[in-house]
């Protein structure tokens, strides 16, 4: 169903989740499976209890009945139906020894959760459901798990894309750097996100190394010298210029995240947001990112372990940008490894990897400029990217790196701006080229780090694409000039703050 101010009237589709019991629930489940008295288990996800029943019989091989007046209900009512598709939250469905049903009950008493039996294991390889003493359901699991039909959709390139492709580069005219410098930091995709995450515990168990703000959140992993870097990314203005090069960024970034943090990515879980896929030029829009991500993954090795699709995402037939949000997690393989975005100390050096182009298509400028995007989006060479990332997290892994971050948007001045919010020092930076392009382009496959000054050959020896550009300073200042002395951009601490921390709470009093 399309969104509309009659859908918005419905009661909300969307389950809602409650932490709280989800991790009592996991951590009944973790003693669980200690137990051999467990045959088998499974998460109720996308179709609830039919998917999970079917699938775990189809791949045993086996067959499953059970009584659905037996189900735990929220409410009076329910058809067989409605519990079958439900896709309630915090449930798994469990499969058991016969004659061992009661101390895994006991497990579950002792969490405070309710378990319940519901049925029970056939040799028929069939699905067959009770309700109201009758059989209501009667079908082969393969049926339902194995030989479900697969739609191709009709698919076609929109016109919009044709038209994209073959328009210039588009180079903006910008007359005063610093007045656009601070609205690119105020922008919503850029500006601090404190406000949001203020709100919440970050800190739970103590366990957050990295609190938000920086590349990738870090938790470390008691009793070992690990930790998890985790991270979501998607820039969905690229996807719309470019679904497949946009689909690479996407799993790009999320990886840079990882890697910047002293990780090695690992997996990734995707939210794929799309408009009516029965719209060819939408289901165009899946496919083709749907291409470019399988392949970053396959580049990368980082496996998609899980996900969901939201469709249909329209409102007045108008769809949202194609948005699959990239989930991505890493293993920091020692807690020393574990490396921020912000700017350490006074002398160290800093350090550009990667190459900049003019590329502004879905560009924040092109968006602050023009109030809309077009064009061709940033290109990218997935092995090139692959380099690079190696290399910076061998030379973190060295302790050749005080700070990594990736350059993304808003380009070099946000990226060394964002690594200067903490406020502890300041930096200068020379650039040399056009710098409209130096300072704003969102070329991709590039960081910004800052090292040691003792550590320079050794840094420079590791990581090829490195170029120096600038030094870390006590003076809570930014000043980029050019290769000539002539200042293109200055910027106390207090400015930038003010436009990076100020925006969100801004715009939401804005509009209450």
């Amino acid at each position: 169903e399309d969104l509309s101010e009659t859908s918005e009237e419905k009661r909300s589709a969307v389950q809602v989740g409650d932490p709280f019991m989800e991790k009592l629930l996991l951590e009944a489940c973790l003693e669980l499976i200690k137990s051999d008295a467990l045959v088998g288990i499974q998460d109720m996800g996308a179709a609830g209890l039919t998917s999970s029943s079917a699938e775990m019989a189809s791949k045993a091989g086996s067959g499953i009945e059970m009584d659905l007046d037996k189900i735990p209900q929220r409410e009076k009512g329910m058809t067989a139906y409605e519990m079958m598709l439900s896709e309630s939250q915090e449930r798994m469905l469990i499969v058991v020894k016969k004659g061992r049903e009661q101390e895994i009950k006991e497990i579950f008493d002792r969490w405070g959760l309710l378990s319940v039996e519901v049925g029970r294991v056939t040799d028929d390889k069939r699905l067959r459901l009770l309700h109201q003493g009758k059989v209501v359901a009667d079908v082969p699991v393969d049926a339902l798990a194995e030989d479900a039909p697969v739609y191709h959709k009709p698919s076609k390139m929109p016109a919009y894309y044709e038209e994209f492709q073959q328009q210039e580069q588009w180079i903006p005219t910008i007359n005063d750097v610093k007045d656009t410098f601070l609205h690119l930091l105020a922008q919503p995709t850029i500006a601090s996100k404190e406000w949001v995450y203020d709100q919440y515990d970050y800190m739970v168990q103590t366990n957050t190394v990295v609190s938000p703000g920086s590349d990738a959140a870090v938790v470390r992993i008691r009793d070992t010298k690990k930790a998890l870097a985790m991270t979501t990314d998607c820039n969905s203005r690229y996807l719309y210029l470019d679904p497949e090069v946009g689909g690479k960024i996407a799993i790009a970034e999320a990886a840079r995240n990882i890697v910047c943090s002293g990780g090695l990515p690992l997996g990734v879980t995707d939210c794929l947001n799309y408009g009516n896929p029965e719209k060819p030029e939408i289901f165009w829009q899946l496919e083709k990112s749907t291409d470019g991500m399988s392949e970053a993954c396959r580049v990368f090795e980082t496996p998609v372990i899980g996900g969901n699709v939201s469709l249909y995402n329209e409102t007045n037939g108008e769809a949202v940008y194609p948005t699959p949000v990239i989930g991505m997690v890493g293993l920091i393989e020692d807690v020393e490894h574990i490396t921020t975005q912000s700017f350490k100390h006074a002398g160290d050096l800093i350090y550009l990897i990667g190459d900049t182009k003019a590329e502004f298509g879905g560009s924040e400028l092109q968006k602050l400029v023009n109030g809309q995007i077009s064009g061709k989006a940033p290109q990218i060479d997935l092995e090139v990217e692959k380099k690079r990332q190696h290399q910076l997290l061998e030379a973190i892994r060295q302790g050749l790196v005080s700070s990594a971050h990736d350059v993304a948007e808003g380009g070099l001045s946000v990226a060394v701006a964002e690594s200067m919010m903490d406020g502890a020092v300041g930096a200068n930076i020379t650039i040399d080229g056009e710098w409209v392009t130096e300072l704003f382009a969102e070329s991709q496959s590039r960081f910004l780090v800052s090292i040691p000054k003792e550590k320079q050959s050794q840094f420079e020896a590791l990581v090829e694409d490195a170029v120096r550009i600038g030094e870390v300073v006590e003076t809570k200042e930014l000043k980029i000039q050019d290769s000539e002395g002539t200042v293109v951009l200055q910027a106390n601490h207090a400015e930038m703050v003010e436009a990076w921390k100020g925006a969100i709470p801004c715009l939401l009093k804005s509009k209450a």
